[in-house]
């Protein structure tokens, strides 16, 4: 079976993440501890205990999600002797989850990873002020309405509205001013679309309004060093295979203001050869994306040891 490792974005994390993988394995204790020591902070704690207040905020959740993938993977490969280079065809992640999807193929080093979420957490958070803009859910949507509502929201308001996730068939979201957004729903209704639904998110994510962060990830990001993966990773923003250190930094930035093409993506594995997508971590997100995507792929999620060891008898 030809396979790709998919990893979860943010909206996955729960306080107690990854806390039965730390329990029963080493392997995964040890990952804990690398992210903990390369932040400076106790971040296992915060995920095992909470506070939730404090674990959604951006700037934890995004290494938090991370450190949580790669304990699925780190066990993986010290407790079941799987090898991602001989086991997967390919990698991908939404959005967050392409950073956890190069550092399981090995084009980042783990505490790099840490580090540059945190980075681009808080620079997510910081771009633009709280209140100024905001995203939302267009359920029952299909790409070319949202494309449509999008511009129209802009237009009404004068303001800035963008696609920002192309999730699934009938799951899109939009990103941009808080006018434009506030404007969804009448406009959704005029189209047919059965709901746009607010976020709770505290900036415009994957929009223009973004570039200050991709400036900050820009920096970030050169001065870290990036391997070629052992495996290509399906970009986000291109829904392409790379695997090219410097086309992967310029994406990775791109990634900040650009569309998450995460239905394009999963529609191009199947041409990319892949019959079974394996999510690492999240709590089985991407995999029901999956499954409204491309019904034939088989897909299997690895959150607990009881999902790892079930998983590994099979190969």
């Amino acid at each position: 079976m030809t396979r790709a490792f998919i990893f979860p974005g943010q909206g996955s994390q729960a306080v107690g993440m990854g806390k039965p993988l730390a329990d029963a394995f080493a392997s995964a204790r040890d990952v804990f501890q690398e992210v903990d020591d390369a932040l400076s902070q106790n971040l296992s704690k915060l995920m095992w205990e909470g506070p939730e207040s404090d674990l959604v905020l951006t700037e934890n959740a995004q290494p938090a999600i991370m450190a949580a993938s790669l304990a699925v993977v780190r066990v993986l490969e010290r407790e079941c002797g799987i090898d991602l280079a001989k086991h997967a065809r390919l990698v991908a992640g939404h959005s967050l989850g392409e950073y956890s999807a190069l550092a399981a193929a090995g084009a980042f080093a783990l505490a790099d990873a840490a580090r540059l979420l945190k980075v681009r957490g808080q620079a997510m958070q910081r771009a633009v002020p709280v209140g100024e803009g905001g995203m939302s859910a267009l359920l029952g949507a299909e790409i070319d309405q949202a494309e449509a509502l999008a511009k129209e929201c802009a237009s009404a308001t004068g303001g800035v509205c963008v696609v920002a996730n192309d999730n699934a068939p009938g799951q899109v979201v939009i990103s941009g001013t808080k006018p434009a957004i506030d404007k969804a729903p009448e406009i959704a209704k005029s189209m047919g679309i059965k709901r746009a639904m607010t976020l709770n998110v505290s900036a415009p994510f994957h929009s223009p309004m973004m570039k200050p962060a991709a400036d900050a990830m820009a920096e970030a990001l050169a001065k870290v060093t990036i391997r070629p993966p052992a495996v290509p990773v399906v970009a986000n923003v291109t829904a392409a295979a790379v695997a090219e250190p410097d086309t992967i930094r310029r994406l990775l930035v791109e990634q900040v203001t650009g569309r998450v093409r995460w239905r394009e993506s999963v529609l191009a594995l199947r041409t990319l050869g892949i019959g079974q997508t394996v999510e690492a971590g999240g709590a089985k997100v991407l995999t029901g994306m999956v499954k409204r995507i491309d019904k034939e792929l088989q897909t299997v999620t690895l959150d607990t040891p009881s999902d790892i060891e079930a998983f590994a008898r099979t190969l």
